[in-house]
């Protein structure tokens, strides 16, 4: 599970990325050039720091070989080459990318980005996941093969309690969260009963999360 996360550019893009895993108690390290961006996220993440990741000095500063994850979702084209350069040099241990065309994609691939993502194709995918997977309502891919995703409890399944889904040995998935009534509860007991339409956060492996799917299905 990568647990420390750094997230480069805050656009539109890289701010819900940065918001999203931080939710997800993910360590969310948050950088962009722009004053503004950064003071935008400062209280949503575990930190923001503006500062110019184009400067290799800057990069080794902040400390980016430590983190699981590096995520570029800087806007200028340079820039972000130059920011995913750098960071393969440094040696990070994954580095995703988003790219704002096919060309673009092609070079990050050529530069060693080890992820490239497409926004608007991505955002395709996770619709056409939610339209293939009957209790799967959204995800998101942190890494090869590992995921976020929300589950909805069917009727089939309401009154069972985690304990006795026995998820995590079942399918190899951590519940992070229960969703009820568009509440979100953190500090949930494993034996309560869990109602028709509450919402499972969980993560772990994708085929893990296909599994528990298909059984929440079955009629």
């Amino acid at each position: 599970m990568a647990k420390q996360i750094a997230v480069i550019g805050l656009g539109r893009f890289g701010y819900s990325l940065a918001v999203t895993l931080s939710k997800l108690n993910v360590e969310v390290l948050a950088v962009d050039v722009e004053e503004g961006p950064v003071k935008a996220v400062s209280n949503e993440v575990t930190s923001a720091v503006q500062a110019d990741a184009t400067d290799m000095s800057v990069l080794m500063e902040l400390g980016m070989r430590n983190f699981d994850v590096v995520v570029v979702g800087m806007s200028g084209f340079e820039a972000s080459l130059m920011t995913t350069l750098h960071l393969k040099e440094l040696g990070v241990n994954r580095v995703v990318v988003k790219a704002a065309s096919d060309v673009h994609g092609k070079i990050l691939n050529q530069l060693g980005a080890d992820s490239i993502v497409f926004p608007e194709k991505d955002m395709g995918e996770r619709v056409a996941f939610s339209l293939v997977s009957g209790s799967v309502i959204d995800h998101i891919e942190l890494a090869d093969n590992y995921t976020v995703a929300e589950i909805v409890i069917p009727n089939r399944i309401a009154g069972r309690t985690l304990r006795n889904l026995n998820i995590r040995n079942e399918y190899g998935l951590t519940v992070m969260a229960i969703k009820r009534s568009n509440k979100v509860n953190v500090r949930f007991s494993p034996d309560e009963p869990l109602l028709e339409g509450d919402v499972l956060v969980v993560i772990g492996e994708t085929q893990g999360v296909h599994r528990l799917d298909a059984e929440f299905e079955k009629r």
